[in-house]
């Protein structure tokens, strides 16, 4: 029912050298619970231990269907973005479509296993590796989901949103669907002739076809399997957020395939198990919340993450080497009662320990500064690094401790993030939202929990903030349309790259531009193409526009980082026959301005948001009476006052 238990040689010594080796994520997950225990009082709690299992549902639920395709020897790339499409799926068609919900749940589930019947068809008549097809099949998903949703988030039914409340007010009921699905997955893989099917593939395709196996029908069921598991996994992850996100789950297939091989399944086939896949799921998620807790830089996690999924496979590969086969599906009665009572035991000790640790956190004094949490949407953009330094300094000034996290532009992920300041019992949290609506119900257990939220940049729906510190994306807009026309003399065509698709910066920015234009009918926009708030795609995606529009005078980006790549591509052209404005007011694009290159940047003084946001959350915290919303003017930077404007 666990990872894969050996069956130790004739003459083996050493049981409790065999009994860890044996149980190598189980050892694992023991040791990383404990030190966490350890080193955070704040992480043994129920509170916290039931967040560490909500975090871990959507990665489980993935990765139990990615287990029934390593186990034949297969991959799956696709369950990320299967999973938003599922969803999207079922919030179309449910607020758009007006179809009754139970009939959209039932076309969200049927799009996961139409894509997994896709890919396993690709792979079993195609012919095309797995790899290839479920890459395609990634890239198709993620593509349809941006294209039925506009890039928008759309609410999710209440009816379905339940999904990510709690049962009794206290199970939360994202873990009993990890539970009851992980059942399923064990059921099928130890108990059905299909789960045989898998052993029997993944440990050799071509014996088992000479066996009399139908191989192409049995992969087929295999993708399905796989298909319907990340539909149930998108379906439980939107009601998390209360919103389909069409980028939800990026990067979620390979941490279901990091969980499935720490679980101690074999890329190579024949091996895994349901209980093993489910411990890699917890390690990971154990991992990311007691980092969190722990304060741990958002950058060193990454690192943090991969080495201990190196040192998980690598504990597999030693006890395979020490001489042990393992056990095959169907292992005899004797050997799964033993294994049961190997996990109980390693439960008890788990438990003793991490208890005495934690008595040892509960009898120290509590510190007397003020903890606050600052949750950003990413840290791979000038922008918000300069919110972070503004809101550190502050902190530093005030003598606050700030613990800050990056949500690397996953909404979930966010979730989770402010859900471990709430259990950590924080003074106060500062949230930069990826989304708006998906950040609404962390944000309401924060409320509930009496902690302080503030919001910085945007502002959290359906759920209450002591104070909003903002600039006017849209006022913001409407400025960068009102510089980039004049400048143009009120003619002539432009291009617009568009930020991240889904982001409620890039849809109050170009609404702002897209109403700013309305007041100058001489400006053609020949062309808008999304670039992601990133310079190199800014330069890509600007480098192919000029191929269809080579006569363009202006360019509008929605940040400084497109704009500047945007430059990178005209070469020559910028600033003079072409002119460029950007937003946010970076360094890298104030020196731009000033270099003659961008013509204006909107800026929005970010270093100004960090440390007013950390000033208005630390008067929230005492008790003080604070602004609901602080804003923060935008102004219009151009060669004329660059020199003037430290942000």
């Amino acid at each position: 029912m666990a990872t894969d238990t050996l069956k130790s040689k004739p003459g083996a010594s050493g049981g409790l050298r065999r009994l860890l080796l044996d149980n190598g994520a189980l050892t694992a997950l023991i040791v990383l619970v404990i030190a966490m225990s350890a080193l955070s009082g704040d992480f043994l709690t129920t509170d916290n231990l039931l967040n560490v299992g909500v975090q871990a549902a959507v990665t489980a639920i993935l990765a139990f269907g990615v287990t029934f395709v390593i186990v034949s020897a297969g991959i799956d790339l696709s369950v990320g973005s299967v999973a938003a499409l599922s969803a999207t799926v079922l919030a179309w068609t449910a607020s758009e479509a007006g179809v009754p919900v139970p009939v959209a749940v039932l076309l969200a589930v049927l799009t996961g296993v139409a894509c997994g019947l896709v890919n396993g068809f690709l792979v079993s008549y195609g012919k095309l590796p797995p790899f290839i097809a479920t890459l395609a099949m990634l890239s198709v998903g993620r593509g349809l989901s941006l294209v039925i949703s506009q890039g928008s988030p759309i609410p999710f039914p209440d009816s379905v949103s339940h999904l990510g409340d709690t049962l009794g007010g206290w199970l939360p009921v994202p873990v009993l669907v990890m539970i009851v699905l992980g059942l399923v997955t064990a059921l099928v893989l130890g108990r059905t002739y299909i789960g045989r099917s898998m052993y029997a593939i993944g440990g050799n395709e071509e014996a088992a076809r000479l066996s009399g196996l139908r191989v192409k029908r049995q992969k087929l069921a295999i993708y399905a399997f796989s298909g319907l598991f990340a539909a149930a996994a998108g379906i439980v992850l939107a009601a998390r957020l209360s919103s389909a996100q069409p980028q939800a789950a990026q990067g979620y297939e390979l941490d279901a395939i990091a969980a499935v091989v720490i679980g101690g399944a074999s890329l190579a086939g024949g091996t895994g198990k349901a209980s093993g896949t489910l411990i890699g799921a917890l390690i990971l998620a154990v991992l990311r919340n007691g980092l969190n807790l722990l304060s741990v830089s958002a950058f060193w996690q990454q690192v943090v993450i991969g080495v201990v999924i190196a040192l998980a496979v690598l504990l597999d590969t030693v006890r395979r080497k020490a001489g042990a086969a393992p056990a095959q599906a169907g292992a005899s009665g004797g050997g799964k009662g033993r294994q049961a009572v190997t996990y109980v035991l390693a439960a008890v000790v788990a438990v003793a320990v991490a208890g005495a640790t934690s008595l040892l956190h509960g009898g120290a004094e509590a510190g007397t500064r003020q903890k606050i949490g600052l949750s950003l949407s990413t840290l791979n953009n000038p922008f918000f690094v300069q919110i972070r330094a503004g809101a550190q300094e502050e902190a530093r000034k005030l003598g606050v401790d700030l613990t800050v996290t990056d949500a690397q532009n996953d909404a979930s992920q966010q979730a989770n993030q402010v859900q471990n300041f709430t259990s950590e019992g924080l003074s106060a949290v500062v949230v930069n939202p990826v989304d708006s609506d998906a950040a609404g119900p962390s944000v309401r257990s924060a409320n509930k929990a009496g902690i302080p939220v503030v919001a910085v940049d945007r502002g959290v729906n359906k759920a209450d903030t002591a104070a909003l510190v903002a600039s006017d994306n849209v006022e913001g807009g409407e400025l960068g349309a009102k510089a980039l026309a004049e400048k143009l003399g009120g003619r002539g065509t432009i291009v617009i790259l568009q930020g991240q698709a889904g982001t409620s910066a890039s849809r109050e920015r170009g609404a702002g531009f897209a109403a700013g234009l309305k007041k100058y009918p001489g400006i053609k926009v020949v062309a808008k193409q999304p670039a992601d708030f990133d310079r190199t795609k800014g330069l890509d995606v600007m480098t192919n526009l000029l191929q269809a529009h080579p006569g363009i005078k202006g360019v509008f980006a929605e940040n400084d980082e497109m704009a500047l790549g945007a430059i990178k591509a005209l070469g020559a052209k910028a600033g003079k026959s072409v002119q460029v404005v950007g937003f946010d007011g970076t360094p890298d694009g104030l020196k731009a301005v000033q270099d003659g290159t961008l013509y204006a940047s909107v800026a929005q003084q970010p270093t100004e948001l960090g440390r007013i946001a950390v000033d208005n959350a630390l008067r929230a915290a005492e008790g003080k009476r604070v602004e609901e919303a602080v804003k923060v003017p935008v102004k219009v930077v151009t060669r004329q006052n660059v020199a003037g404007f430290d942000g």
